[in-house]
């Protein structure tokens, strides 16, 4: 006797997330890319004296592979300037974004610490954090805090 085996139905892919939302998601993590480059330039600049590629990488965890990569973007929207074997320089609207990331990242800290966490918790969760908070959650933080 012979059975009939019924194969289960392809899973159907939800409706509800269209391209927009995955081409939406990709430009959140380029901008929070830039974010984070832009912040660890800044900040190499204040404590090394210079960025360079290597220091990238390692600060971040990526290759210089990767660095180079990024740079490359970042130089088309405006926000380095790189010349080969020299030093990696942000340009005005580098050092405004680079700027930004940090108030909103020492808001973010401060908030968390107001609530209790530990500063190295605080350190590590506001780094997520601070590239996803809305400006009006952001606000809301710096009330919270007596910033504004």
């Amino acid at each position: 006797m012979k059975r009939s085996v019924t194969k289960p139905a392809a899973p159907v892919r939800p409706a509800t997330q269209p391209a927009e939302a995955f081409r939406r998601s990709r430009r959140d993590r380029a901008v929070e890319t830039a974010q984070d480059y832009v912040e660890a330039i800044a900040d190499l600049g204040t404590t090394v004296g210079e960025a360079r590629v290597v220091d990238l990488a390692r600060r971040l965890g990526v290759t210089h592979v990767t660095v180079n990569r990024t740079l490359v973007r970042l130089k088309k929207i405006g926000y380095v300037n790189t010349k080969p074997y020299r030093a990696i320089f942000l340009t005005d609207a580098g050092h405004r974004l680079a700027a930004e990331c940090k108030r909103r990242h020492e808001t973010v800290t401060a908030f968390l610490r107001s609530l209790g966490v530990p500063e190295k918790v605080a350190e590590l969760d506001a780094e997520g954090i601070e590239h996803h908070v809305s400006p009006e959650t952001l606000a809301a933080f710096e009330r919270r805090i007596g910033r504004r």
